[in-house]
């Protein structure tokens, strides 16, 4: 029981912990790109996506009382994610240290054999992080990237209220620098997960030889259809395919 306990201290705790949160943190992801695809539907329908959000298992639960359920675990999976990445890292620094017979030549051959994955992950997983809290910032709670009034809260009492959500994020995407953030983020978002997937494939033991490509092509496919998804929906207001509500 005590082993059980501590597990977590162990490198294959932490890559554990690391693989089920990043479960959890891509299964987010697919279904929030899916759901946003229905922007494509019209004013209408992205609202009462976002109303069923709120109203998830009513009348049994209050409004938004699953919804927050969710967005705290979400929180709890980003920690602990963060969390056993970076004490996998240091511990694989510390290894290396303690390794190390020839100073700082010893380290280059190192940094050389040191996967393009690894440092992608690494890299990626800061920028993401940013964009995690500027993207909650702006079209959550509309603090940065609108001007005076362009921001309209999905509670506010007036005409057509309908078409606020959908308006924010169309508005919010109606600006060049804004976009061109958000689709870099994408680039990186689809790197992390073909890497990440593969991975929770890998500690979680499903890396049977025989099953090898589909579980590396079910990798390629998840991350190639989140950053697809993502991307069109800047690309489509840019262009003028979706415009905001009347």
């Amino acid at each position: 029981m005590t082993g059980v306990l501590t597990l977590y201290r162990t490198s294959v705790g932490k890559k554990v912990i690391m693989a089920l949160t990043g479960f959890i943190l891509v299964g987010f992801v697919v279904f929030h790109m899916y759901g946003n695809t229905k922007m494509y539907q019209g004013p209408e329908a992205f609202n009462a996506y976002a109303v069923g959000l709120r109203e998830l298992g009513y009348p049994v639960f209050g409004y938004e009382h699953l919804l927050w359920v969710a967005r705290l675990v979400l929180i709890g999976a980003v920690i602990l994610h963060i969390w056993s990445a970076t004490a996998l890292t240091m511990q694989s620094h510390k290894s290396t240290g303690a390794n190390a017979v020839s100073g700082t030549r010893r380290y280059g051959e190192h940094k050389r054999q040191t996967s393009y994955a690894a440092y992608t992950m690494r890299f990626g997983g800061i920028v993401l992080l940013l964009f995690i809290i500027y993207h909650i910032l702006h079209l959550t709670f509309g603090m940065v990237g609108y001007g005076p009034n362009e921001f309209q809260h999905p509670n506010y009492l007036g005409a057509h209220p309908e078409y606020f959500v959908y308006n924010n994020v169309v508005v919010g995407f109606q600006k060049p620098l804004i976009s061109g953030f958000y689709m870099l983020a994408m680039v990186f978002l689809g790197m992390h997960l073909y890497h990440g997937v593969w991975s929770m494939f890998q500690t979680l033991g499903l890396n049977s030889v025989k099953y090898t490509g589909v579980l590396r092509g079910l990798a390629i496919l998840v991350a190639v259809a989140v950053v697809i998804g993502n991307l069109s929906f800047p690309i489509a207001v840019m262009a003028g395919i979706v415009g905001p509500a009347v």
